[in-house]
Order: structure tokens, then sequence, then C-alpha cells
């Protein structure tokens, strides 16, 4: 597997944070599920590590986390910025990272009383971006 950049992690922050906050509204059960799919799955991917020497992959809870503290839950931004650097960088997403961030995306919907419209609308948006590719 290639070796993914601290700046694909902070990319995939915004995405999950964005399928968390497409209601206006992110839930304790989608900030756990994301830090739990974080340490079971992500950590596993590559051993890139950040410039505090830490797992790269925890840039993922860092951004999501950053952007769940902010005024301004701009879900819609966020995705968008997620399918710019898709667009500018596709070597990163191979079958097995598609599938991850697929699999990652419906989890941290699902985590909470299953998938609303908001959230059903930015998963197929997602799963078209990916398919893409």
């Amino acid at each position: 597997m290639k070796n993914l950049s601290t700046h694909f992690y902070q990319e995939l922050g915004k995405l999950f944070f964005a399928i968390a906050a497409a209601d206006n509204d992110v839930r304790e059960a989608e900030i756990n599920k994301l830090h739990k799919i974080v340490k079971s799955k992500w950590l596993l991917v590559d051993e890139i590590e950040d410039e505090f020497h830490t797992d790269a992959a925890y840039q993922i809870e860092v951004v999501f986390d950053w952007l769940n503290n902010q005024d301004d839950l701009n879900a819609e931004a966020c995705f968008n910025d997620f399918v710019d650097f898709k667009n500018d960088q596709k070597h990163f997403f191979t079958d097995s990272i598609k599938k991850l961030i697929i699999k990652t995306a419906n989890e941290i919907a699902n985590s909470f009383s299953g998938k609303n419209k908001s959230e059903l609308i930015m998963l197929a948006k997602l799963d078209i971006e990916l398919k893409k590719i």
C-alpha cells in the first residue's frame, strides 16, 4: 500500500465531519464511533507519523474534533474540500482505501439512530465521487 500523507488524513477528518454534520448536529455517538474506527482500522493502514511522531491517522480525529468545536458547521464545504483533494491526489485512493472510507462514513452515519435523509444524500454523493477514480 502506498504511504499516505498527513494531509490525506486531515482531509478524511473533514469528510467524516461532513458526514456527521450533514444534519447540522454532530452527536456524541458519532464522535465515539469515529474515534473507535480510527483506533481499530485507520491506525493499521500505514506507518506514517506526523510532525509530533504520532501516527498520522490521528489527524482524522484532530481535524474532526477541531471542526466540531467551531461555531459554523459547514458540512457541504468540508465535503467539497475532500472532493477537491481526492481529484488532485487520486493515487492515494486505492480500492482498499475507498472501501475503508465508505465503511467508516456509513458507520458514523449509522451510529445515532440510523441514517437520516441528509446523511443518505451525502453518503450517496461520496459513493459517486469514489467511483470516479
